[in-house]
Parts: structure tokens; sequence; C-alpha cells
């Protein structure tokens, strides 16, 4: 029987341990960064925005981002190797100074996330459109990444 490590919380794997861990990080990110600064000045945390969902077939890599009010010259991408760099700022319209907030859940300010993909890809192929604030890439997979059938033969 396995023993359990005491950092463990009761019927919690050690996955979700951390990922509670990293909640609590960006937790006291967001308290610090209110605290020290403006809310104009507080970057949007990498971890968070943009949401996103790779998918794969054996062709492709597909990334779904989404993008709520932005427009697609506003957005950078760069590819490198097999790291796809997504970044940007994102600006929301001042309600005024003088204005009292009841919620803050939409933020403004500069984001960048780095994706890494599970295998090599063809970089001068990738397609990338935007439609009603979703960016779509289809990212082709290189010839050397993609699965190879062997023939088996018989003497």
């Amino acid at each position: 029987m396995l023993a359990r490590r005491k950092f463990d919380l009761p019927g919690m794997g050690w996955k979700n341990t951390f990922a509670e861990m990293e909640r609590m990080r960006r937790e006291i990110d967001l308290l610090t960064d209110t605290l020290f600064s403006g809310p104009q000045s507080r970057p949007i945390s990498s971890g968070l925005f943009p949401a996103l969902n790779i998918t794969e077939d054996k062709d492709n890599y597909y990334i779904r981002a989404e993008l709520p009010g932005m427009k697609a010259d506003e957005i950078d991408l760069q590819v490198k190797a097999r790291n796809l760099g997504i970044s940007g700022e994102r600006k929301i319209h001042s309600e005024g100074e003088n204005v009292k907030y009841h919620r803050r859940e939409r933020e403004a300010g500069k984001f960048a996330r780095v994706i890494e993909l599970p295998g090599e890809i063809d970089a001068d192929k990738i397609n990338a459109h935007m439609v009603n604030g979703v960016l779509s890439l289809t990212i082709p997979k290189s010839e050397a990444a993609k699965p190879k059938q062997i023939t088996i033969k018989t003497v």
C-alpha cells in the first residue's frame, strides 16, 4: 500500500494539490498587483488569458483561442521550432474614475502565452483566422512527425 504524502489533502491526488497551489499563487499575484499598482497597469496572467484548446488529428494540430473584443491586427503570433507564441494587449473601455465596481472579472493589459506542441510542425503552412473573437489555427505536422505505416514482408 502506498503511503500518502504529508502535503496531500484527503481525497486529492498530488496533481490536484499542485493545481490548487498554482491557483493560490495566481490569487496572491493578483492581490499584490492590485495593492502595488493601478488596475490599468496590471498585466493579464499568462496562465489565464487567452483560454484555449489544442487538438490534433493525423495531419494537423488545431488551436482555438478565445480573445473576446480583440481584432486580428492586435494579436502577435510567432512560431519557433515546436513553440507557438500568442501575445498582445487587451484594451477595455474605462468605466471612469469615480465608479464603484461590484464585480470586476474582465481585465485589460498585456498578455503572452507560449504553447509547446507535442511534435514537429511545418511552420510555413500554418493557417490562422479569427471569427467572433475566436482565433483558430491549423498547424500542419511535419512529414517526420506523421505516423508511417510499415509493411511487413514475408520471406
